[in-house]
């Protein structure tokens, strides 16, 4: 799991025209809560921000006018253009907290021979963790897995002090037998008088 070290901005103007003042700046707004406290809106540098939600579940030590809070990214708006950040609302965590977060189902290997396909039923999967020590993702075998054979949320092995926290027997891969496409009717009756 990567740190990652922002300086933040605590910011006392709110709305749309103040929002788009900050994004001018090259800046992000965001708004960090949990633990009770109450929310504390903060403007985070916009690239080195991008740079670290590159990494999923990031740990993000923000420093807010020296004093220092842990935090985890909760939900980040993007624009549906450009892509770049609009918003990020950021969920304080403590050293040895555990905290429940989605990691990434990574495959490896290959399937029997044939025709099959792999179906990812989910494509993540929700862990228990430690805040300072959140996987990026976990890795599963499907190597030679013929049609019919999935694999159970149960079956992934996951890293030590991490453990699942949704139902063990839910189903994250499925091994399915490709299906021939039918020939149109037409095409049948033109063969079968030739």
């Amino acid at each position: 799991m990567s740190e990652v070290k922002l300086a933040a901005e605590p910011r006392t103007e709110f709305g749309k025209g103040a929002a788009r003042r900050i994004r001018r700046e090259n800046k992000v707004p965001a708004v960090v809560y949990g633990h009770g406290a109450d929310p504390v809106h903060i403007a985070l540098p916009g690239h080195e921000l991008q740079l670290a939600l590159r990494t999923p579940n990031v740990l993000l030590t923000l420093d807010i006018e020296g004093k220092t809070e842990l935090a985890i990214p909760k939900a980040v708006q993007r624009d549906a253009i450009r892509g770049s950040i609009e918003h990020v609302d950021l969920l304080t965590v403590k050293r040895g907290e555990k905290v429940n977060v989605e990691v990434y189902v990574h495959t490896e290997g290959e399937l029997a021979p044939g025709a099959y396909l792999l179906e990812h039923v989910l494509s993540t999967l929700t862990v228990e963790a430690e805040a300072t020590n959140i996987p990026e993702s976990v890795t599963v075998s499907i190597q030679g897995l013929e049609a019919g054979a999935a694999i159970l949320a149960k079956d992934i092995p996951l890293p030590k002090g991490t453990t699942l926290a949704i139902d063990e027997d839910a189903v994250v891969l499925q091994v399915l037998a490709a299906q021939a496409e039918e020939a149109p009717a037409d095409a049948e009756a033109e063969t079968t008088e030739a």
